[in-house]
């Protein structure tokens, strides 16, 4: 009889964020080789056991694939399908093939925590997939985890790094994505109702073998003093995620910052997200919060395209500050992820209905891009370094950031309170230019409301963590202002919001000065109120921007 025992790890790997950390554990899984039928089972252990007999290995490796059904997942909607489609990719893994759903097959996935691997192209179809989030072991573990077979390794030998630093002192196997944190420095130090003490000074950065760094992707910190670094060399294949109409069912847990991670975890770098449809169901009067869906870190080079995406309910709950607060809850979520593009993506509810939070949220991130999307919003937390919005709709939450390089916003409708708005919660700082483009701004949706292109707050009184900038330039062309609908009060949509209402004189003391705007070119701005555009409705703040017009544009002087 032939016999063959194979041993190997599943690692679904940590992913963090600004609420936490959370870890699936390594399962153990053994593949066997004998003359019983193919199928997969579980020990009391909770190990997951496969045996393939030799026939079907032969088959698998003529096909060059394997199906889910291949190792007894029905795909009838009630029977819980996790094992299979979990020892499906541990077997296709280790085998280099690729992995099929059944067409039409609808696998019902129970909360059972088990993590599947996908290291190989995998082609969901028109399968159908739901997730039930009702009763779960283990909120933090995703569905899915698509990882690398390579492994990351320490740096020896690098104490300090410089902000814009151009090489670094290592001989690499090849391109690398290296991250970078010095525990001794907290930044993003958060102010409000989600108040925090900041986190460790971090930093995400890819470089060549020979040491040179990516100088679209630049080190944004000086880091005198290094506690940790490591590298992971960046997969040179392309792996391709197709298809699958996936269906979450809500958890009805208490409505806390427990955030649920049940979905699609990409932890690889070169991935192609092709044609995936998320819907959600089931929302009731409470509920936990969602990281995300589709949750990409520690990775550079995806791209999300030609994709269906939900926004989830809004649910409250008591912040850090002590009085209640509206959670961010998400269908996309990005962390220490450089060069991802999402192309060609629509989210199932209205961008505009407020009881839907903003469907992405991102941190330490850098060249991300919307291109083609119809999203209520796009978001930067703990900053971007670059970023850029093209063909898009972005409804009643709008464009938030705080980062530094370059932000462009072009051919878009943007439908949020604010064309830009910085985030006062982060200091509202931008440290780069601000390129707006052949766009149309229709204040909060159409909504009668007071309306600024660039919104914030900053009074100079809190620690941050880091000094905090205005964009240092604002270049706005060919810009469309649709604020038709207003207040009897309405005086016009001011350039930037009353950033400090308190600094109406020299004598006002920042504490920690903001920098403010140093030009604003305006080239073709258009009012459909007909009422000019105004600096601020704090002049004095913004006395010293130099604003350069040509005679398109109605500005109304100081």
């Amino acid at each position: 009889m032939r016999y063959l025992l194979l041993f190997f790890f599943l690692f679904p790997t940590v992913f963090s964020t600004a609420q936490g950390q959370a870890k699936s554990p390594s399962e153990k899984v053994i593949i066997t080789s004998t003359k019983n039928k193919t199928q997969v089972s579980t020990n009391e252990k909770g190990e997951i056991l496969i045996n393939v007999s030799p026939k079907d290995a032969s088959r698998f490796k003529a096909t060059g694939s394997v199906r889910y059904s291949d190792f007894g997942a029905k795909g009838d909607g009630k029977t819980d399908a996790i094992d299979a489609i979990a020892g499906t990719h541990a077997y296709a893994n280790q085998h280099q093939l690729s992995v099929k759903a059944d067409e039409g097959a609808t696998y019902y996935i129970s909360g059972k925590n088990r993590p599947a691997v996908i290291q190989t192209d995998t082609d969901f179809g028109t399968a159908s997939f739901i997730i039930d989030d009702t009763s779960v072991q283990n909120r933090s573990a995703p569905i899915f985890v698509v990882s690398s077979n390579l492994q990351p390794f320490k740096l020896a030998g690098i104490t300090s790094l410089k902000r814009n630093q151009e090489k670094i002192n290592a001989s690499l196997p090849g391109t690398c994505l290296v991250t970078v944190t010095n525990s001794q420095i907290r930044r993003y130090i958060r102010l409000g109702l989600n108040q925090d003490n900041g986190a460790e000074q971090t930093d995400i950065f890819m470089v060549d073998k020979n040491g040179n760094v990516d100088r679209n992707a630049p080190i944004i910190w000086d880091f005198d003093q290094i506690t940790e670094i490591t590298a992971l060399p960046i997969d040179e294949t392309k792996l391709t995620i197709s298809g699958g109409r996936f269906t979450t069912i809500a958890n009805q847990a208490e409505s806390k910052y427990n955030y649920y991670r049940r979905g699609i975890a990409i932890r690889r770098s070169n991935v192609l997200v092709n044609g995936l449809e998320h819907r959600v169901t089931g929302e009731g009067d409470n509920g936990a919060p969602y990281h995300g869906f589709i949750i990409i870190g520690d990775c550079s080079y995806v791209t999300v395209q030609n994709t269906l995406l939900t926004g989830h309910k809004m649910y409250q709950t008591i912040g850090s500050a002590g009085a209640p607060v509206s959670m961010g809850t998400y269908d996309i979520s990005l962390n220490r992820a450089l060069n991802v593009s999402f192309v060609n993506c629509r989210q199932t509810n209205d961008i505009n209905d407020s009881k839907y939070w903003g469907i992405m949220a991102s941190n330490y991130c850098k060249n991300l891009v919307y291109d083609n999307c119809t999203f209520s919003r796009f978001d930067a937390h703990m900053g971007v370094a670059n970023a850029t919005i093209r063909n898009s709709s972005l409804g009643h939450q709008g464009i938030n950031a705080i980062g530094s390089g370059v932000l462009t916003v072009e051919n878009s409708t943007i439908y949020g309170r604010n064309l830009i708005n910085l985030r006062s919660d982060y200091g509202s700082t931008w440290e780069g230019e601000v390129f707006i483009r052949n766009c149309t701004f229709v204040p909060a949706g159409g909504k009668p409301t007071s309306a600024s292109l660039i919104g914030g707050a900053n009074s100079g009184q809190h620690d941050f963590g880091y000094t905090s900038y205005m964009p240092e330039r604002v270049t706005i062309e060919n810009l469309h202002i649709d604020d038709s609908k207003h207040t009897a009060d309405y005086q016009g949509t001011t350039i930037f919001a009353n950033f400090n209402p308190d600094m109406r004189a020299g004598s006002y003391i920042e504490k920690f000065p903001y920098i403010r705007t140093k030009e604003v070119v305006l080239k073709n701005v258009t009012v459909a109120s007909g009422k000019p555009l105004r600096i601020s409705d704090n002049p004095f703040m913004f006395k010293d921007v130099k604003v350069t017009t040509n005679q398109d544009v109605l500005l109304k002087k100081p």
